[in-house]
Protein backbone atom coordinates (compact mmCIF):
# COMPACT_ATOMS: atom_id res chain seq x y z
CA UNK A 1 0.00 0.00 0.00
CA UNK A 2 1.34 3.42 -0.93
CA UNK A 3 2.34 5.35 2.16
CA UNK A 4 0.71 8.52 0.80
CA UNK A 5 -2.75 6.97 1.25
CA UNK A 6 -4.32 8.05 4.51
CA UNK A 7 -7.57 7.34 6.26
CA UNK A 8 -10.57 9.54 5.49
CA UNK A 9 -11.14 9.77 9.26
CA UNK A 10 -7.89 11.72 9.62
CA UNK A 11 -9.62 14.71 7.96
CA UNK A 12 -12.95 15.39 9.66
CA UNK A 13 -14.05 18.09 7.20
CA UNK A 14 -13.37 15.84 4.22
CA UNK A 15 -15.19 12.94 5.89
CA UNK A 16 -18.28 15.07 6.59
CA UNK A 17 -18.35 16.34 3.00
CA UNK A 18 -17.93 12.88 1.45
CA UNK A 19 -20.61 11.50 3.78
CA UNK A 20 -22.94 14.32 2.67
CA UNK A 21 -22.31 13.39 -0.98
CA UNK A 22 -23.05 9.75 -0.13
CA UNK A 23 -26.41 10.70 1.42
CA UNK A 24 -27.26 12.90 -1.58
CA UNK A 25 -26.45 10.13 -4.06
CA UNK A 26 -27.90 7.16 -2.20
CA UNK A 27 -31.32 5.98 -1.08
CA UNK A 28 -29.96 5.45 2.45
CA UNK A 29 -32.40 7.76 4.23
CA UNK A 30 -35.33 6.80 1.96
CA UNK A 31 -34.64 3.16 2.79
CA UNK A 32 -34.67 3.95 6.53
CA UNK A 33 -37.86 5.99 6.08
CA UNK A 34 -39.52 2.99 4.41
CA UNK A 35 -38.58 0.80 7.38
CA UNK A 36 -39.88 3.39 9.86
CA UNK A 37 -43.18 3.65 7.95
CA UNK A 38 -43.80 -0.04 7.34
CA UNK A 39 -42.08 -2.01 10.09
CA UNK A 40 -41.42 0.26 13.07
CA UNK A 41 -45.05 0.72 14.22
CA UNK A 42 -45.37 -3.05 14.77
CA UNK A 43 -42.00 -3.22 16.53
CA UNK A 44 -42.80 -0.45 19.03
CA UNK A 45 -46.44 -1.54 19.53
CA UNK A 46 -45.91 -2.56 23.17
CA UNK A 47 -42.84 -0.63 24.35
CA UNK A 48 -44.91 1.97 26.23
CA UNK A 49 -47.68 -0.22 27.63
CA UNK A 50 -48.84 1.02 31.08
CA UNK A 51 -45.97 3.53 31.20
CA UNK A 52 -46.41 7.22 32.05
CA UNK A 53 -43.15 8.08 30.26
CA UNK A 54 -41.37 6.39 27.35
CA UNK A 55 -37.58 6.48 27.52
CA UNK A 56 -35.63 6.40 24.25
CA UNK A 57 -31.85 6.23 23.97
CA UNK A 58 -30.22 7.17 20.66
CA UNK A 59 -26.62 5.99 20.30
CA UNK A 60 -24.82 7.93 17.55
CA UNK A 61 -27.89 10.05 16.78
CA UNK A 62 -26.02 12.25 14.31
CA UNK A 63 -27.98 15.26 13.07
CA UNK A 64 -31.29 13.77 14.20
CA UNK A 65 -33.16 13.25 10.91
CA UNK A 66 -33.87 9.58 11.55
CA UNK A 67 -34.32 10.09 15.32
CA UNK A 68 -37.21 12.48 14.67
CA UNK A 69 -38.86 9.97 12.33
CA UNK A 70 -38.67 7.39 15.11
CA UNK A 71 -40.12 9.87 17.62
CA UNK A 72 -43.07 10.66 15.34
CA UNK A 73 -43.91 6.92 15.15
CA UNK A 74 -43.73 6.57 18.94
CA UNK A 75 -45.95 9.65 19.35
CA UNK A 76 -48.49 8.19 16.91
CA UNK A 77 -48.52 4.93 18.88
CA UNK A 78 -48.79 6.65 22.28
CA UNK A 79 -50.49 10.04 21.75
CA UNK A 80 -49.81 12.55 24.51
CA UNK A 81 -47.47 10.29 26.51
CA UNK A 82 -44.27 12.04 27.67
CA UNK A 83 -41.14 10.89 25.86
CA UNK A 84 -37.65 11.26 27.26
CA UNK A 85 -35.20 11.17 24.32
CA UNK A 86 -31.50 11.08 25.21
CA UNK A 87 -28.82 11.23 22.55
CA UNK A 88 -25.22 10.03 22.73
CA UNK A 89 -23.21 11.66 19.92
CA UNK A 90 -19.48 12.54 19.93
CA UNK A 91 -19.63 15.27 17.26
CA UNK A 92 -20.43 18.80 18.49
CA UNK A 93 -21.21 19.75 14.89
CA UNK A 94 -23.84 17.00 14.58
CA UNK A 95 -25.40 17.88 17.95
CA UNK A 96 -25.71 21.52 16.85
CA UNK A 97 -27.51 20.39 13.66
CA UNK A 98 -29.75 18.09 15.70
CA UNK A 99 -30.74 20.99 18.01
CA UNK A 100 -31.47 23.20 14.98
CA UNK A 101 -33.70 20.49 13.54
CA UNK A 102 -35.60 20.12 16.84
CA UNK A 103 -36.06 23.90 17.05
CA UNK A 104 -37.80 24.04 13.66
CA UNK A 105 -39.88 20.87 14.06
CA UNK A 106 -43.44 21.18 15.37
CA UNK A 107 -45.35 18.69 17.56
CA UNK A 108 -42.45 17.91 19.90
CA UNK A 109 -44.12 19.44 22.98
CA UNK A 110 -44.29 16.12 24.82
CA UNK A 111 -40.64 15.22 24.09
CA UNK A 112 -37.77 16.09 26.42
CA UNK A 113 -34.34 16.08 24.79
CA UNK A 114 -30.91 15.64 26.36
CA UNK A 115 -27.61 15.38 24.49
CA UNK A 116 -24.39 13.76 25.71
CA UNK A 117 -21.33 14.79 23.70
CA UNK A 118 -19.43 11.52 23.99
CA UNK A 119 -18.81 8.18 22.31
CA UNK A 120 -20.89 5.13 23.21
CA UNK A 121 -17.94 3.65 25.15
CA UNK A 122 -17.48 6.89 27.13
CA UNK A 123 -21.19 6.85 27.94
CA UNK A 124 -20.95 3.17 28.90
CA UNK A 125 -18.02 3.83 31.29
CA UNK A 126 -19.86 6.76 32.88
CA UNK A 127 -23.04 4.72 33.38
CA UNK A 128 -21.17 1.76 34.89
CA UNK A 129 -19.79 4.05 37.60
CA UNK A 130 -23.35 4.66 38.78
CA UNK A 131 -24.86 2.23 41.26
CA UNK A 132 -28.17 1.91 39.44
CA UNK A 133 -28.48 1.66 35.66
CA UNK A 134 -31.42 3.42 34.06
CA UNK A 135 -33.67 1.18 31.95
CA UNK A 136 -34.87 2.23 28.50
CA UNK A 137 -37.94 1.33 26.43
CA UNK A 138 -36.28 1.73 23.05
CA UNK A 139 -32.56 1.94 22.20
CA UNK A 140 -31.34 2.49 18.67
CA UNK A 141 -27.89 2.34 17.07
CA UNK A 142 -28.07 3.56 13.50
CA UNK A 143 -24.99 3.06 11.31
CA UNK A 144 -22.62 3.51 14.26
CA UNK A 145 -21.26 0.11 15.33
CA UNK A 146 -18.39 0.48 12.81
CA UNK A 147 -16.87 3.05 15.19
CA UNK A 148 -16.95 0.87 18.32
CA UNK A 149 -13.83 -1.04 19.40
CA UNK A 150 -15.51 -3.92 21.26
CA UNK A 151 -18.83 -4.59 19.54
CA UNK A 152 -19.96 -7.69 21.54
CA UNK A 153 -19.35 -5.87 24.85
CA UNK A 154 -21.28 -2.85 23.53
CA UNK A 155 -24.23 -5.02 22.45
CA UNK A 156 -24.25 -6.82 25.79
CA UNK A 157 -24.13 -3.59 27.80
CA UNK A 158 -26.91 -1.75 25.94
CA UNK A 159 -29.06 -4.89 25.88
CA UNK A 160 -28.76 -4.96 29.70
CA UNK A 161 -30.41 -1.49 29.77
CA UNK A 162 -33.63 -2.68 28.10
CA UNK A 163 -36.74 -2.53 30.31
CA UNK A 164 -39.97 -4.56 30.09
CA UNK A 165 -41.25 -5.00 26.49
CA UNK A 166 -38.29 -2.90 25.31
CA UNK A 167 -36.54 -3.30 21.95
CA UNK A 168 -33.14 -2.38 20.53
CA UNK A 169 -32.87 -1.44 16.84
CA UNK A 170 -29.53 -1.75 15.05
CA UNK A 171 -29.00 -0.59 11.47
CA UNK A 172 -25.86 -1.66 9.58
CA UNK A 173 -24.95 -2.54 6.01
CA UNK A 174 -26.11 -5.99 4.98
CA UNK A 175 -23.88 -8.99 4.42
CA UNK A 176 -25.49 -9.13 0.96
CA UNK A 177 -24.42 -5.55 0.11
CA UNK A 178 -21.58 -4.39 -2.11
CA UNK A 179 -19.81 -3.15 1.04
CA UNK A 180 -19.30 -6.74 2.20
CA UNK A 181 -17.61 -7.71 -1.08
CA UNK A 182 -15.61 -4.47 -1.18
CA UNK A 183 -14.22 -4.83 2.35
CA UNK A 184 -13.42 -8.53 2.00
CA UNK A 185 -11.56 -8.08 -1.28
CA UNK A 186 -9.91 -4.69 -0.80
CA UNK A 187 -10.01 -3.85 2.93
CA UNK A 188 -6.37 -4.81 3.50
CA UNK A 189 -5.26 -2.47 0.69
CA UNK A 190 -7.02 0.59 2.11
CA UNK A 191 -5.44 2.72 4.87
CA UNK A 192 -5.89 1.01 8.23
CA UNK A 193 -6.88 2.90 11.34
CA UNK A 194 -8.37 2.04 14.69
CA UNK A 195 -11.32 4.41 14.33
CA UNK A 196 -13.42 2.21 12.11
CA UNK A 197 -13.90 -1.48 11.46
CA UNK A 198 -15.54 -3.38 8.65
CA UNK A 199 -18.68 -5.00 10.04
CA UNK A 200 -21.90 -6.18 8.35
CA UNK A 201 -25.14 -7.76 9.52
CA UNK A 202 -23.55 -11.21 9.06
CA UNK A 203 -20.95 -10.37 11.72
CA UNK A 204 -23.55 -8.84 14.04
CA UNK A 205 -26.02 -11.72 13.90
CA UNK A 206 -23.12 -14.06 14.71
CA UNK A 207 -22.25 -11.91 17.75
CA UNK A 208 -25.90 -11.80 18.87
CA UNK A 209 -26.11 -15.59 18.52
CA UNK A 210 -22.96 -15.97 20.63
CA UNK A 211 -24.52 -13.71 23.30
CA UNK A 212 -27.70 -15.83 23.22
CA UNK A 213 -29.88 -12.81 22.35
CA UNK A 214 -33.18 -13.06 20.49
CA UNK A 215 -33.54 -10.91 17.38
CA UNK A 216 -35.13 -10.52 13.96
CA UNK A 217 -33.29 -9.21 10.90
CA UNK A 218 -34.89 -7.43 7.93
CA UNK A 219 -33.02 -6.43 4.75
CA UNK A 220 -34.11 -3.52 2.57
CA UNK A 221 -32.50 -2.68 -0.76
CA UNK A 222 -30.70 0.65 -0.96
CA UNK A 223 -28.39 1.90 -3.71
CA UNK A 224 -25.76 4.58 -4.19
CA UNK A 225 -25.35 6.19 -7.62
CA UNK A 226 -21.59 6.03 -8.25
CA UNK A 227 -21.73 6.95 -11.97
CA UNK A 228 -19.67 10.13 -11.32
CA UNK A 229 -16.80 7.94 -10.08
CA UNK A 230 -16.14 6.96 -13.69
CA UNK A 231 -15.84 10.54 -14.99
CA UNK A 232 -12.24 11.75 -14.75
CA UNK A 233 -11.77 14.90 -12.70
CA UNK A 234 -15.36 14.91 -11.41
CA UNK A 235 -15.31 16.47 -7.93
CA UNK A 236 -18.41 14.61 -6.84
CA UNK A 237 -16.98 11.33 -8.10
CA UNK A 238 -13.73 11.99 -6.24
CA UNK A 239 -15.59 12.46 -2.94
CA UNK A 240 -17.66 9.31 -3.52
CA UNK A 241 -14.39 7.40 -4.16
CA UNK A 242 -13.15 8.72 -0.81
CA UNK A 243 -16.31 7.51 0.92
CA UNK A 244 -16.24 4.07 -0.73
CA UNK A 245 -12.61 3.44 0.16
CA UNK A 246 -12.50 5.43 3.44
CA UNK A 247 -9.41 7.08 2.00
CA UNK A 248 -8.61 10.80 1.90
CA UNK A 249 -8.09 11.90 -1.75
CA UNK A 250 -8.18 8.30 -3.01
CA UNK A 251 -8.00 9.24 -6.69
CA UNK A 252 -4.92 11.37 -6.20
CA UNK A 253 -3.02 9.04 -3.85
CA UNK A 254 -4.00 5.44 -4.66
CA UNK A 255 -1.63 3.28 -6.76
CA UNK A 256 -2.91 3.23 -10.37
CA UNK A 257 -3.31 -0.58 -10.37
CA UNK A 258 -5.56 -0.46 -7.28
CA UNK A 259 -7.64 2.32 -8.81
CA UNK A 260 -8.01 0.45 -12.11
CA UNK A 261 -8.87 -2.89 -10.51
CA UNK A 262 -11.41 -1.32 -8.17
CA UNK A 263 -12.91 0.79 -10.96
CA UNK A 264 -13.50 -2.38 -12.99
CA UNK A 265 -14.88 -4.39 -10.04
CA UNK A 266 -17.31 -1.69 -8.92
CA UNK A 267 -19.11 -2.07 -12.24
CA UNK A 268 -19.51 -5.84 -11.83
CA UNK A 269 -22.90 -7.31 -10.81
CA UNK A 270 -21.68 -8.49 -7.37
CA UNK A 271 -21.03 -4.84 -6.44
CA UNK A 272 -23.45 -2.77 -8.51
CA UNK A 273 -26.38 -2.83 -10.89
CA UNK A 274 -26.44 -0.88 -14.17
CA UNK A 275 -29.70 0.89 -14.86
CA UNK A 276 -30.59 3.59 -17.39
CA UNK A 277 -26.91 4.37 -17.90
CA UNK A 278 -26.22 4.68 -14.18
CA UNK A 279 -23.99 2.53 -11.98
CA UNK A 280 -25.85 1.81 -8.73
CA UNK A 281 -23.72 0.38 -5.92
CA UNK A 282 -25.51 -2.13 -3.68
CA UNK A 283 -26.00 -0.32 -0.35
CA UNK A 284 -28.54 -2.81 1.07
CA UNK A 285 -29.25 -2.19 4.76
CA UNK A 286 -30.07 -4.62 7.56
CA UNK A 287 -32.44 -3.66 10.34
CA UNK A 288 -31.87 -5.89 13.37
CA UNK A 289 -34.47 -5.78 16.15
CA UNK A 290 -33.24 -7.25 19.45
CA UNK A 291 -35.70 -8.33 22.14
CA UNK A 292 -35.26 -7.47 25.82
Amino acid sequence: MASSMRSLFSDHGKYVESFRRFLNHSTEHQCMQEFMDKKLPGIIARIGDTKSEIKILSIGGGAGEIDLQILSKVQAQYPGVCINNEVVEPSAEQIAKYKELVAKTSNLENVKFAWHKETSSEYQSKMLEKKELQKWDFIHMIQMLYYVKDIPATLKFFHSLLGTNAKMLIIVVSGSSGWDKLWKKYGSRFPQDDLCQYVTSDDLTQMLDNLGLKYECYDLLSTMDISDCFIDGNENGDLLWDFLTETCNFNATAPPDLRAELGKDLQEPEFSAKKEGKVLFNNTLSFIVVEA
